[in-house]
């Protein structure tokens, strides 16, 4: 079992150990994690890198309890996730992951607020839907219904949310893969304002590397291993990129 605290006093959240996972296709076996070992920290903001099949959204799947490994090992702080049952897992990401994709979801009949509301009542311990929606910048826009709302818009509507419910951790799957980027900055703002008020732990896929510049760590990640690791100094605040 991994310690749970590094020698700069950094809470481990989530970490792995040797984890590969392998596919079958047919009689082929595809590769798309090898023996990866990694740490995640309490409130830090990473941008995990790499080009299609490296094996990121892999990973991100692998620590949020949306897959298993083929072997090794996945810790939710003392907690070995691997031995979880699928019951535990399902509460597990239900109690401690928010989850935001590529294509929003949102329910079409349903406003903003009460996209937001339908986690929050069944969440143990929510904030107020509208405090929510404020913090990603759409406390006026909380009556409007999906179809009214643009694409960043309704990113940002799915931020919301993801951290209704106070997770602990935040998976980000190319969050502004489907926006331009002006809109695709506002969304980044919306999940770095999180990372820095609520103090959840940030994980953020994106294929362009300019992203990195706001994180704290850049993991990057070739034919399924961790091929590098960048620390930035200082963050970046997502207006300041230059897509």
């Amino acid at each position: 079992m991994p310690n749970i605290a590094t020698e700069n006093h950094k809470k481990t959240v989530l970490s792995t150990e040797k984890i590969s996972k392998i596919y079958q296709s047919g009689e082929v076996e595809i590769r798309a994690l090898y023996e990866v070992d990694i740490e995640f920290y309490e409130s830090e903001f990473v941008v995990l890198l790499g080009a299609s099949g490296s094996g990121k959204s892999t990973l991100l799947n692998i620590i949020g309890g949306l897959d298993t490994p083929s072997s090794g090992r996945v810790f939710h702080e003392q907690s070995e996730l691997t031995n979880y049952s699928m019951n535990e897992l399902t509460r597990f990401r239900r109690e401690h992951v928010g989850f935001v994709f590529q294509f929003y979801n949102l329910i079409p009949s349903l406003t903003a607020l009460e996209n937001v509301s339908l986690v929050t009542e069944i969440a143990h311990d929510p904030m107020e839907a509208k405090d929510a929606l404020a913090l990603v910048g759409l406390d006026n826009r909380i009556d409007h219904f999906p179809a009214q709302l643009s694409g960043g818009e309704q990113q940002r509507v799915a931020i919301a949310r993801a951290i209704a419910k106070k997770p602990t951790i935040l998976l980000c799957d190319e969050p502004t893969g489907a926006l331009d980027s002006q809109t695709g900055t506002m969304v980044l703002e919306a999940i770095d304002n999180v990372n820095r008020e609520v103090g959840t732990t940030t994980i953020l896929i994106t294929h362009n590397m300019i992203v990195g510049e706001m994180a704290d760590r850049s993991i990057c990640l070739a034919d399924g291993k961790i091929s590098s690791i960048i620390v930035n100094q200082e963050r970046k605040a997502a207006h300041e990129l230059h897509w």
